[in-house]
């Protein structure tokens, strides 16, 4: 019942499902095995959803665009179970027709039960071996990962064309991630938080906790504000800005689009070690709100506002974060509506705002200082495109002890590389 609800808070409502769901767990009070299992099937499905779609239009008697919603998402979370799961065919679909009368749909339980028995017939391999006959590599591969093809276009760009580490990559986006924490240097330290949190320490940034499991909000150093949830690939990137080598001053920072604050917070903890100060901007004003509360604990000049009407200031800034707005490509396991939600017009609309951004930053850096253009998304329109003819700093060496980074001078993070999420990082020199 909560991965159906799950399944129809997104539909109906454009949900995001890493908030919607722990809302329907603690409403129908879910928890352990019960809550798990919820979030298998509730995010399993959104991931796979292309993919069932193109099963189910092989089983439905009429275009699956005609079935009325909320009986569609009884289909896929059906199909869902008996194909990716271990639960039998017969039980899946048992289960699903039980399920279509509590929730209103009796009248459909026919439909249901006939069509998940025509998905049962074969298994999700034979199934997506069957729909990719003939495709050509890119649409076989997007059947077989349940991607849009032009999703797996873009990462297989990203990857120099290897489709086997393509598939890898993919693959990537349906492993459940670990929760990563950070240590904010001067507030709590990474052995604190292993003593707390379990775990290991994270491989590459000397913040980072990668969780065991559990709920980071119980953590007494993430409830007091010491510490932080961020994956280590974001941590990493904020590193290599702050570690990159200045000549001259190195005392006025600047998070350009700072909102939710993840990043901010690290800089600004960084900042004050160092005797730098921080500006941080957002647009959206909630967005602001927090995060000046992610940055309470330090000195930091939090403001609202469009980043391109931002002031040039004496001198300009040391040092500039451009955490650019993008398609999130690079997050996918941990938004598992967002493959399927996603079009590839977001990305010509998003490379021109990202484009204005980098003007932005490389006018209010000062000369000789250094801007770091960061997104998570391994889109070469998104990346390598925007950066484009600008004066690169290698950022290999600001990232110690990463393997597998790309052929600089641009650095290029990768789940299935490095157990976090795709981000990209240049850092450009200002003139």
């Amino acid at each position: 019942m909560a991965a159906y609800e799950l399944l129809r808070a997104v539909d109906e409502h454009d949900a995001y499902a890493n908030l919607a769901l722990p809302r329907i767990l603690a409403a129908r009070r879910l928890s352990g095995r019960d809550a798990a299992l919820a979030t298998e099937l509730g995010y399993g499905t959104l991931r796979a959803l292309g993919t069932l779609d193109e099963i189910l239009a092989r089983c439905v008697d009429r275009a699956v665009t005609g079935v009325e919603p909320g009986v569609l998402d009884l289909l896929r979370l059906g199909a869902y179970q008996a194909l990716r799961t271990r639960v039998p065919p017969h039980a899946a679909v048992a289960t699903t027709v039980d399920l279509a009368h509590t929730v209103g749909h009796g009248r459909a339980a026919g439909f249901v039960n006939a069509v998940l028995r025509r998905v049962a017939v074969l298994g999700w391999d034979a199934w997506t071996e069957e729909l990719a006959t003939d495709a050509a590599p890119l649409r076989a591969l997007a059947v077989r990962t349940a991607h849009p093809e032009w999703i797996v276009a873009a990462f297989a760009g990203a990857l120099g064309g290897d489709l086997d580490e393509t598939g890898r990559a993919l693959a990537a986006d349906d492993e459940r991630p670990r929760t990563h924490l950070v240590a904010w240097p001067g507030r709590s330290t990474r052995d604190e938080l292993l003593a707390s949190a379990g775990g290991e320490p994270g491989p590459y940034s000397p913040y980072a906790v990668r969780m065991a499991g559990g709920d980071p909000a119980q953590l007494p150093a993430i409830r007091e504000r010491r510490a932080g949830v961020q994956d280590e690939g974001s941590q990493l990137c904020a590193l290599a800005l702050v570690n990159a080598p200045l000549t001259g001053r190195d005392e006025r920072w600047l998070d350009l689009c700072a909102g939710p604050g993840g990043k901010a917070a690290l800089l600004a903890a960084l900042a004050a070690t160092r005797g730098a100060r921080l500006t941080a901007n957002e647009r959206r004003a909630h967005r602001a709100e927090l995060v000046r509360r992610a940055t309470e604990a330090w000195d930091v000049d939090v403001r609202s506002g469009d980043a391109r009407e931002l002031p040039q200031i004496d001198g300009g800034y040391d040092r500039v974060l451009l955490d650019a707005p993008c398609t999130g490509l690079g997050a996918l396991r941990r938004r598992p509506e967002a493959r399927w939600r996603r079009r590839p017009d977001d990305v010509t609309d998003l490379v021109e705002l990202q484009r204005d951004l980098l003007a932005v930053a490389l006018r209010l850096v000062r000369p000789g200082g250094i801007v770091g253009y960061v997104i998570c998304s391994p889109h070469p329109a998104e990346t390598s495109a925007v950066v484009a003819g600008r004066r690169l700093v290698d950022a290999g060496p600001v990232f110690p002890g990463v393997p597998g980074l790309g052929g600089g001078p641009a650095v290029q993070l990768w789940p299935h590389r490095h157990g976090t999420d795709a981000m990209f990082c240049a850092l450009l020199r200002g003139d």
